[in-house]
């Protein structure tokens, strides 16, 4: 697999242009260059059913998952 330049970079604003949060705007968090994926702010809400540990206490953590880079488009 050939690692094509990507058009998105971290802090970059962001609009996603397919899926179930088609429309909604943010701010990339983190890239995954090899996997050409992103992590978009407030975009792709995941929950996480965490189990109580010592360092922390358990329930349902809410968090963003990755998305491919193909769905999102810079905002200038």
């Amino acid at each position: 697999m050939s690692r094509a330049k990507l058009h998105i970079k971290k802090d970059d604003t962001v609009v996603v242009l397919s899926g179930k949060d088609r429309g909604r705007q943010g701010v990339v968090l983190e890239v995954y260059p090899k996997k050409q994926r992103a992590i978009v702010e407030g975009v792709h809400i995941l929950k996480r059913h965490l189990r109580p540990s010592q360092m922390g206490e358990g329930g349902v953590v809410e968090r963003e998952g990755t998305i491919h880079i193909s769905n999102l488009k810079k905002v200038e």
